[in-house]
């Protein structure tokens, strides 16, 4: 497995190399997806300064690859982009030489497509090459191109790194204006990308040197060989040496490449069939189109050191040299497969903690029922013995009215009325010694019955 920079890349195998360092394909481990890794070593402040523009862009557009990410580690720096296979065009006329006219068109607006995005961020490329123009591995099937490496792009209005007399660039490809030393401008783009469709036509770099001059002295110049009338005046708008005659914009080219397309002819079955075919060749050992096989990344290092063609831990890279073709060549180095290992998984020690469970305790409220004294009056030991013991009241036997029999004599005295002998008795009632007792037990059963109810 390779090693893991700034703990998130695996850099996994180099696919290219450009002017500042290397393009590496790597698994980024948080997004779970391959990746095109460009790793710069911080050499100087232009160096960083230029780094620092180029992974500040965000462009999203179908027809551009730009910076997704960057990721720092010592005096090394990289920035992430999509992971683009299919090659650049300059593989794709090394392959087939001069491409057909209309698949020519196909190509240029899409190219102006994606350029039209990057002109609509205010950012001048400055380096439109056919190194720089990535093709997705559509087989034979419709192409996609996409148009990468802004290392030497920049806004309009922001300060130049190079000094007035020195040209950024790649040679062949400036228009007239840079060589003089004037601010980058959208035009200077248009006329790179004339001489790219030249170049896509003809199969072999155009002189472009020889054009301006040609346009300078003698007005346009005839449509070379290959190339058609229709198509070739579009170019022609595109590669004056006056950027005021040129093309404004790179939409107003678009427009006049789709009508320069009606008036091609129609392709025959004598025309090559183009296919673009995977140029970064398969994944080496230890990974799928998943990631790392095995279920993890075994690199024990973050020092990722990819700059000058150097492998990940510093080392010469295996393999052919890379053409400074780009940011990707037309075939991989050999990989060297490593010694399969199976690691020995080491078991986790168990934990010494045991799983927490609550205590079963059930709530018992502390506050008992109130439950009221039971009371009994007893009396004194003194009352016992100076009070006599009474018998229980008993109702009187019902009165009978009584007849006086008569008197037995003439003398005799009649009987004396009942009520002349013996006074009524009064209705007995119970003693002080019962009564005391139960009215103070009734008065304490009514306190108690009202302070339950204030209680409750």
């Amino acid at each position: 497995m390779g090693e893991v920079f700034a703990g998130r890349y695996e850099l996994i195998d180099p696919i290219g190399r450009g002017g500042v360092g290397a393009v590496w394909r790597a698994w980024d481990q948080r997004r779970r997806r391959y990746v095109a890794a460009k790793v710069l070593q911080q050499s100087d402040a232009h160096t960083l300064l230029r780094f620092v523009r180029e992974q500040a862009l965000r462009i999203d557009h179908p027809h551009v690859v730009a910076p997704a990410s960057w990721a720092a580690n010592d005096d090394k720096v990289l920035f992430t982009m999509d992971l683009v296979n299919g090659g650049s065009l300059a593989h794709l006329v090394g392959d087939y030489g001069p491409l057909p006219p209309r698949y020519v068109c196909l190509l240029l607006d899409q190219v102006l497509s994606g350029l039209a995005a990057v002109h609509a961020e205010g950012v001048v490329h400055r380096d439109i090459k056919p190194a720089n123009i990535l093709l997705e591995a559509t087989g034979t099937g419709r192409p996609h191109v996409r148009v990468s490496d802004f290392g030497i792009s920049m806004r309009k209005g922001e300060p130049r790194l190079t000094e007035a007399d020195y040209v950024v660039g790649t040679p062949g490809y400036f228009a007239p204006e840079q060589l003089l030393g004037a601010e980058p401008d959208f035009p200077a783009d248009l006329f790179a990308v004339g001489l790219l469709a030249l170049y896509l036509l003809t199969g072999s770099k155009p002189d472009s040197q020889a054009l301006v001059d040609h346009f300078t002295q003698h007005g346009v110049p005839g449509a070379p060989e290959g190339v058609p009338e229709p198509l070739w005046q579009v170019l022609a708008g595109l590669l004056q040496p006056d950027p005021d005659a040129r093309f404004k914009t790179a939409n107003g080219a678009r427009k006049a490449v789709l009508s320069a397309v009606e008036l091609l002819p129609e392709e025959t079955v004598e025309d090559e069939i183009v296919e673009v075919f995977d140029h970064i060749g398969p994944l080496p050992s230890g990974y799928g189109p998943d990631g790392p096989v095995g279920g993890g990344t075994q690199g024990s290092g973050a020092r990722g050191n990819g700059a000058q063609g150097s492998g990940p831990s510093g080392g010469p890279v295996s393999g052919p040299r890379m053409p400074g073709t780009g940011s990707f060549p037309s075939a991989p180095p050999v990989p060297q497969e490593p010694p399969s290992r199976t690691p020995t998984p080491t078991p986790l020690p168990a934990p010494d903690m045991q799983p927490y469970a609550p205590p079963a305790q059930r709530y018992e409220p502390s506050v008992q029922p109130y439950v009221p004294p039971v009371r009994t009056y007893e009396p004194t030991a003194a009352a016992q013995q100076d009070l006599p013991q009474t018998r229980p009241y008993t109702v009187g036997q019902p009165r009978v009215p009584h007849r006086t029999p008569a008197p037995a004599g003439p003398g005799a005295q009649p009987p004396a009325a009942p009520g002349a002998q013996h006074a009524k008795p009064a209705r007995p009632g119970p003693s002080p010694k019962v009564a005391v007792p139960v009215l103070v037990v009734a008065l304490l059963c009514i306190a108690v019955g009202i302070w339950a109810l204030i209680a409750s």
